[in-house]
């Protein structure tokens, strides 16, 4: 019998929830925030003359955002496999709804950048249910059920700009929030009726210093990478910024190498599957976003420029939309995959697929059926490799450490997503073309920032080769058990 099994049975008198209701609430819980990534964007050129501010300040509606989800990420992971990871996963839907209705309630940029930090702070959802799914599941479905939940972080991305375009297009922007609110709302109280709260916990005292550091290290770290662009790659914030960032990350590592409960358990991490997934995890991120970078932008440039589509947002979205199905219609493949040769190779073969689809886009860029398809195609790679990192992941960690361990990964995938976004604006601001009066990224731009994600995701395929492999049968988790608190062993459903 599993170990999942055995922990359902310990739990009291309640009956266990249906696995299938299970999987489909916290699915539907990652969509809800993947859907953040995209909630903007159809009023990001507008949000200077809606929140009269200078385009300069209103950009941090995006990059507060990004920040908070760096930071609450691992930080919501270790919490929760201290005091309950359901709990934890009510407090990050809290967040979004409270930081949906502030911004939904703003009309000038503090609150707004306060509402979409809030948002930001539901990140941590997807790694949290992930870690959910290992605790209650029986071992047989837990790589179908780890792979749709995984997905959906896709499904959320794709799905999200066609109908925030739908949303913007036809009603007041504020009710982009709203319907942000009323889905959190929606996806809160599933939760509550459905999902159950895990009951193996550590512990101990919260790492505070810990966090902290951590904390600063990304902020600084991202702060850079995402604003870089605009301060200037050379000026002295930018550089300063990187700098203070390494410092203050090396400073941390030593910090928690040192400490008996760590937010970060170092040792676990630099264990060669965890270690190596993680660094694949940032290639893998970087190619998945690349996409998202140059597919809309093209498609929307006029017709004149030879290249452009001159499609709308909204019919940009809308080619966009099947590589989320692509996604999680593949899920229970990449399960199957995993369960028959291994995460490790469903990882690499996802890396090769998303390196095709990037490779087909380079050649093809005309039509847009040719986007599709070749969104698609990077779709189903991004649906293999993102179903195989928390199979590699939890398959290398006890399960009382599996909250912070997801989270860490999935703070890796946001790294990669980063950087992806900083290095696409150089290329695209250095190889321009002239339309009339303006400079518009250039043909040869768009297509060396295809490449780019050709070749981040062939980086992720060599990584990935350095992963110990592992008999399909043995790629369970570590026969470490748990460590249950008295109060872990009364925890209710």
């Amino acid at each position: 019998m599993s170990d999942a099994l055995d922990r359902s049975a310990t739990a009291g008198t309640a009956p266990p929830p249906h696995p299938t209701a299970m999987v489909a609430v916290l699915a539907f819980g990652g969509i809800v925030v993947s859907l953040m990534q995209t909630l903007v964007i159809p009023i990001v050129g507008q949000l200077p003359q809606l929140l009269d501010a200078p385009a300069s300040d209103t950009a941090w509606a995006v990059t507060a955002t990004l920040l908070a989800a760096a930071v609450a990420t691992p930080v919501m992971g270790r919490l929760g496999d201290m005091y309950g990871k359901r709990r934890m996963l009510l407090l990050s839907m809290a967040m979004l709804v409270i930081g949906s209705v502030v911004a939904g309630l703003s009309d000038t940029l503090v609150p707004m950048i306060v509402g979409r930090a809030l948002q930001g702070l539901s990140a941590g959802v997807i790694p949290l249910g992930i870690s959910i799914l290992r605790d209650e599941l029986p071992a047989e479905r837990l790589s179908s059920a780890t792979a749709m939940i995984s997905a959906s972080l896709g499904v959320g991305g794709a799905l999200g700009l066609p109908a925030a375009a739908l949303i913007a297009d036809n009603l007041d922007w504020h009710a982009l929030f709203w319907t942000s609110a009323a889905l959190g709302v929606v996806a809160l109280v599933l939760v509550l009726v459905l999902v159950p709260e895990s009951t193996v916990r550590t512990g101990g005292r919260f790492d505070l210093v810990g966090a902290a550091g951590m904390a600063a290290g990304l902020i600084c770290l991202l702060l850079a990478i995402s604003k870089g662009a605009d301060w200037g790659w050379a000026s002295g914030t930018t550089l300063g910024l990187f700098a203070a960032g390494a410092v203050t990350l090396v400073a941390w590592g030593f910090f928690e190498l040192r400490v008996d409960r760590p937010l970060v358990d170092l040792r676990t991490t630099a264990r060669p599957q965890v270690l190596f997934t993680n660094l694949a995890s940032v290639a893998i991120g970087f190619g998945m976003f690349s996409m998202s970078l140059v597919i809309p932008q093209v498609l929307q440039l006029p017709e004149q420029t030879g290249y452009g589509l001159g499609q709308s947002l909204l019919a940009a979205g809308l080619v966009m939309a099947p590589s989320g199905l692509v996604m999680m219609a593949l899920a229970p493949v990449s399960a199957l995959v995993s369960r028959a040769k291994g995460p490790k190779v469903t990882l690499m073969t996802g890396a090769l697929i998303v390196a095709a689809g990037y490779g087909l886009n380079v050649l093809l860029m005309d039509e847009v059926w040719h986007f599709v398809l070749a969104s698609c195609v990077i779709g189903a790679g991004i649906g293999f490799t993102y179903g195989a990192m928390p199979a590699l992941i939890m398959g290398a960690v006890p399960a009382s450490e599996t909250g912070a361990a997801n989270s860490l990964n999935a703070l890796m995938r946001s790294i990669g997503t980063s950087v992806a976004s900083a290095v696409a604006g150089v290329v695209l601001a250095q190889m321009t073309t002239r339309f009339g009066t303006y400079a518009l990224p250039g043909e040869d731009g768009f297509r060396t920032v295809l490449a780019l994600g050709a070749g981040a995701a062939l980086v992720g395929f060599a990584i990935a080769a350095f992963i110990p492999h592992r008999r399909p049968a043995d790629a369970g988790p570590p026969a470490a058990g748990p460590v249950r608190t008295p109060e872990a062993t009364g925890a209710q459903a």
